[in-house]
């Protein structure tokens, strides 16, 4: 007999926002921008790509093509709530959604209001929900250095911790893209106003990537960081530092990392004592949602219902919540694991289905 892996409280710090959306909300949109899609948005499920640059490329098309259909505040507002509603659904308690503005200015009119669409929504579905909802400003790595500075300057300028505000920096796009360095400037903006820094790092690139993040960016998460496993040398380094691992299992073997989810090394990562909280990245292009990543780690991973939540736990105390939203979440994670397990339906036993 196991718990539900629904009802445990946790928080969700990897997720894209074109990335978040329901198939069925972009197949919607795209009938009424007039866009026509590719065969392969046409269905929420596991992509499998080649680890190369033509795995990327493959990648980054599908998600331009899901982007383009996100044309008006409305739709900005639609996604953010669903996505809410989609987390509240499967126990996230925090949602630090991602966004990069500059992606939705053009409809929008400026970074400035795609921005505050997104703010303004994040209130209406953490009041709507019960989920908190906190943004993380994410800077593209195809995109100039000064550009980034732009955003953590728009960013610094909507800095909290509560729902509705902007709470980190972020860097994402294909990891062998630009050079990382370039980008630390746009990272000292953010940090100076308060903002976490959470760039991506370790996942297409390997430990020297991660080194180089940790020295140029100082970031208190990595997005990925999986390949932090490779190097036990830089591993006790993270774990040292404190520096929280933001793990996707789905996409690490999507994008091909990994040949399998029984493959990606969440318990390497564990035993070195690294914080670790699971996401889902982009469970538009990559189909499992966050509870599905849960499930993994009990079924690929063999991690029993104490396991599972303290990984619930690790998410939330890395989180960029307030103090007394933590301890109280905390409290509930606890909870969950001292309620019995219940029996499946019709009384027999065995193991509970999530």
């Amino acid at each position: 007999m196991t718990r539900a892996l629904e009802t445990l409280p946790k928080a969700h710090l990897h997720l894209h926002f074109t990335g978040s959306m329901r198939t069925s909300t972009l197949l919607e949109l795209a009938e009424v921008h007039g866009v026509r899609l590719p065969a392969a948005l046409s269905g929420q499920h596991m992509l499998s790509l080649s680890p190369d640059e033509r795995g990327w490329f493959r990648f980054q098309r599908l998600y331009d093509a899901a982007r383009s259909c996100v044309r008006t505040a409305d739709d900005m507002r639609r996604i953010v709530l669903e996505a809410a509603a989609d987390d509240a659904a499967e126990g996230s308690r925090r949602l630090e959604l991602q966004v990069d503005p500059t992606s939705y200015a053009v409809h929008l009119g400026g970074i400035t209001p795609a921005l505050e669409v997104v703010l303004d929504a994040a209130r209406e579905a953490t009041t709507l929900t019960g989920t908190e909802v906190a943004v993380v400003v994410a800077a593209s790595r195809t995109r100039h250095p000064l550009d980034a500075r732009a955003l953590a300057r728009l960013a610094a300028r909507h800095a909290g911790d509560g729902p509705g505000t902007v709470v980190g920096f972020g860097l994402s796009n294909d990891e062998r893209r630009g050079d990382t360095a370039e980008f630390a400037g746009a990272f000292g903006i953010a940090r100076r106003a308060g903002l976490a820094a959470v760039p991506h790092s370790g996942e297409l690139l390997g430990p020297a990537h991660v080194r180089r993040t940790l020295e140029t960016l100082r970031p208190d998460r990595l997005g990925h960081g999986v390949r932090c496993a490779e190097d036990p040398e830089l591993l006790a380094r993270v774990v040292d530092a404190g520096v929280a691992l933001e793990v996707c299992p789905a996409s690490n073997v999507s994008l091909g990392v990994y040949e399998g989810l029984a493959a990606v090394p969440l318990r390497r990562l564990l035993e070195a004592g690294a914080t670790v909280a699971l996401g889902a990245d982009d469970p538009l292009l990559f189909g499992p949602r966050l509870v599905a990543q849960y499930r993994s780690a009990r079924e690929d991973h063999g991690l029993d219902d104490a396991a599972l939540a303290g990984l619930a736990k690790a998410s939330i105390s890395a989180s960029l919540a307030a103090a007394a939203t933590k301890r109280a979440l905390h409290a509930e994670a606890d909870d969950w694991l001292a309620a019995a397990p219940e029996a499946p339906e019709g009384g027999h036993g065995g193991a509970r289905r999530d």
